[in-house]
């Protein structure tokens, strides 16, 4: 059989403990034939009962039963947390829809290696690499599929019996850039996802947005699999509906000029551009979401037009509609808050203003301070992930992939630096407390007093507080008079 080197902080540890007994399995095998080791180990002991196995390892870490039905138990030893689990065999409980819970666990010390990773997903997550010698363990050719970036199924027969099993294709395809046996279309297509969660489903979108060099690649198996259809229609639609050629030369393999083509290129340029800032993870995954969704409102206002002297296809007021389109997919998906970053609010923020910082380019010989100021109030000074959304959408009418900001881009990040327009800056000067000083009670009159002091202070009425109370006094005075 064949050896891999390898090792592990705990590498010793575990051998210690269980001897010849214990494995690596999944992820940590498929990466380290890639070439890409993770630090991240799932360990798999056979021929040990579960209490065995929790006595052992609570004399060197802390164990956590929180999944002992299943015969899984964390160990965290140094910091350092590992799933351990036993051997198990899963099928499907009852008939008819399905979610990803609906299984039933057979977990047994007894049962053979090779029969616990016939239940997994897919070949190249279908090996274990015993601990003792490096000894590999594949009966199902995963070391070979993933060194030729295959994705194939372990299990045919029990492929349907997991609907989450067909969102996790698109996800590894995109993640490691392997290609998807086309056997898996027709048996994934015919599989029911209603009974995913949506937090799964927004679990495995989401490692797509974040995970992968080219999302697009995920995006499209979401397509080819079904999975848009039943999860994500408006996504769906997109690929049915058709942008002027002249504007939008990007088209998809077959030579159709989509708004989906478009959109997966947008994508894409969103997560070069994205790496090259060093976004954080909530923040880019609200640039992801809102270049996925920027063209949502295309599907309700796209037409016909005779215009230049010819027949052109016009998507009128689109902004505006993806902007509420946007807000629908993201309530029906329960987005929120992502990591602490108002990921609901911010999307369609960026979809509704992100026109508008192509208008400032376009206007740049007139264009006054103010419409800066209130460009960035529009976006809660998010004015980096506006340039960025407007700058995937420019590039996403070409496949070669951006490698830094165009000259309109720099022209922007330029300008609002030089008019010091910043999240600081347009932090309204007057507040609620200032104007109960002026005598000003509260209720809905000191709110619209304050709006309208907000607003001509991004009308640079004023740029500092004491120059605001003044203003604030003279409309109390000329209120009360």
């Amino acid at each position: 059989m064949r050896k891999l080197a390898f090792d592990f902080a705990d590498r010793a540890l575990f051998v210690r403990l269980f001897g010849g007994d214990v494995y690596a399995v999944g992820g940590f095998v498929r990466d380290l034939i890639r070439g890409h080791p993770s630090p991240d180990v799932d360990i798999l002991v056979a021929r040990h009962k579960l209490a065995a196995i929790v006595r052992k390892l609570e004399k060197h870490g802390r164990v956590d039963l929180v999944g002992k039905s299943f015969g899984i138990v964390k160990f965290t030893v140094r910091g350092k947390t590992y799933d351990v689990a036993l051997p198990r065999t899963d099928r499907a409980r009852g008939a008819g829809v399905r979610g990803h819970k609906d299984i039933l666990v057979s977990a047994d010390p007894g049962l053979p290696v090779e029969k616990d990773l016939e239940r997994r997903d897919f070949r190249t997550n279908s090996m274990a690499l015993r601990l003792k010698d490096g000894t590999l363990i594949d009966p199902f050719e995963g070391r070979a599929d993933t060194l030729a970036g295959k994705i194939r199924l372990t299990n045919p027969a029990a492929f349907p019996e997991d609907p989450l099993r067909v969102v996790r294709v698109a996800r590894f395809a995109s993640v490691l850039g392997f290609k998807v046996d086309p056997a898996i279309y027709a048996a994934a297509r015919a599989v029911d996802l209603s009974g995913l969660s949506v937090e799964r489903v927004n679990e495995e979108m989401f490692k797509v947005l974040l995970g992968s060099p080219r999302p697009s690649v995920g995006l499209e198996e979401m397509f080819r699999l079904g999975v848009l259809d039943q999860w994500f229609p408006e996504l769906q639609a997109l690929a049915l509906v058709i942008q002027d050629s002249v504007f939008h030369p990007e088209k998809d393999a077959f030579g159709h000029h989509t708004v989906w083509a478009h959109t997966k290129l947008s994508v894409d340029q969103a997560a070069a551009l994205a790496g090259l800032a060093g976004l954080p993870a909530p923040k880019k995954l609200a640039l992801m979401l809102a270049a996925l969704y920027h063209d949502l409102g295309k599907i309700s206002t796209t037409r016909w037009e005779y215009k230049r002297d010819r027949m052109a296809v016009t998507s009128c007021g689109h902004d505006i509609q993806s902007e509420r389109a946007a807000r629908r997919v993201l309530a029906r998906f329960k987005v929120q808050t992502w990591n602490g970053f108002a990921i609901g609010r911010m999307v369609p923020l960026l979809i509704r203003t992100h026109h508008r910082a192509g208008e400032l380019w376009q206007n740049r010989e007139d264009v006054t301070k103010k419409a800066f100021n209130r460009l960035a109030a529009d976006v809660d000074g998010e004015i980096e992930l506006l340039v960025y959304l407007d700058a995937a959408d420019r590039a996403g009418r070409g496949t070669r992939r951006i490698r830094g900001l165009d000259r309109q881009a720099r022209w922007l990040f330029k300008k609002f630096d030089d008019l010091r327009v910043n999240r600081e800056t347009i932090k309204p000067l007057v507040m609620g407390r200032d104007l109960l000083k002026l005598g000003v009670p509260p209720g809905p009159g000191m709110g619209k007093l304050l709006k309208k002091l907000y607003k001509l202070q991004l009308d640079n009425g004023f740029e500092t507080k004491a120059r605001g109370l003044e203003r604030a006094r003279r409309l109390v005075e000329r209120k009360a008079s």
